[in-house]
């Protein structure tokens, strides 16, 4: 999700009118198919509601945020208090992150940044579709056991989590860059993938939220949530450059889905900001979802 992954021109979310409709039109066919072959999945569990995730004890955030490579320094972030971000994404795990090196990410960062009342999502860059768009991100391909390969990955995704000193009800976000829908055994096994993360995490107290490009990996999960398959994200963080926030506007999801308090809207990066003498490269994003929840 950052041109640090060097996948930004992959994601092109402004796809040909032969391209949108062959992507609707095979999710819509794979998400009934995959619908019938999850147990328990039924129609009626498209039009489900999902409740106000802070009585389930989530701490929301809504306001401004940005991801960027590297976690900053506690200095920046104090240099960056002049601007209007409040919140910070963060590449904390994965065996897909591209900055795997984090000298700042430690337990006393995250808890200098709960005393400067910033809040953090972390990132987790864990196995990427066979089929993703990105050529630096296909030597960590998901594997022929799908959502055993991701309850593994989710697994680890919360060890490291605990492991920075996060909390059970922090929201963790997995980042599956762009892929090719209509690749049909590749998105079948992605989804599979990404419903055996989201199952593990849940599983232990966290809330599993998911990124992606707003016309792959968003488009989907909307599709599959439609045809009433199980184990999807509790948050949607979807990517769509067009300048202007719109969290409850993204034309791929239902507003209904993933509401209320349950979304991000990546809208632009790769641009370079500087608050208090500090530059970054940042990707800028509107919040209305669960972050981390810091000892």
């Amino acid at each position: 999700m950052t041109r640090r992954e060097q996948s930004r021109p992959s994601r092109t979310l402004r796809p040909s009118r032969q391209s949108r409709w062959q992507v609707t039109g095979w999710t819509a066919g794979l998400a009934a198919a995959l619908a019938t072959a999850v147990a328990g999945a039924t129609p009626a569990a498209s039009a489900e509601v999902l409740p106000d995730p802070r009585p389930l004890g989530a701490k929301v955030f809504q306001g401004w945020a940005f991801d960027t490579c590297h976690a900053p320094s506690l200095a920046t972030l104090r240099a960056w208090n002049s601007s209007r971000y409040r919140a910070v994404g963060v590449y904390y795990g994965g065996r897909g992150r591209a900055c795997a090196s984090q000298p700042n990410l430690t337990v006393s960062w995250m808890r200098g940044v709960k005393s400067m009342k910033w809040r953090v999502l972390p990132i987790f860059v864990g196995s990427q579709a066979p089929c993703v768009r990105s050529a630096n991100k296909k030597h960590v391909p998901i594997g022929s056991k799908p959502f055993s390969q991701g309850r593994a990955e989710g697994k680890d995704a919360v060890a490291r989590a605990k492991a920075l000193s996060l909390k059970k009800r922090s929201a963790l976000y997995l980042d599956m860059e762009a892929y090719d829908l209509t690749k049909t055994s590749c998105a079948a096994k992605t989804l599979s993938f990404i419903r055996g993360w989201n199952r593990e995490v849940r599983s232990r107290g966290f809330f599993p939220g998911f990124y992606s490009s707003a016309e792959s990996g968003v488009r989907h999960l909307e599709q599959a949530r439609r045809a009433g398959v199980h184990d999807l994200p509790s948050a949607m963080w979807f990517a769509r450059w067009k300048g202007k926030p719109s969290l409850y506007g993204e034309p791929t999801l239902a507003k209904s889905a993933w509401n209320p308090h349950r979304r991000i809207h990546q809208y632009k990066g790769n641009v370079d900001v500087t608050h208090g003498g500090r530059k970054l490269r940042i990707d800028r994003n509107k919040v209305d979802a669960p972050v981390a929840i810091i000892k």
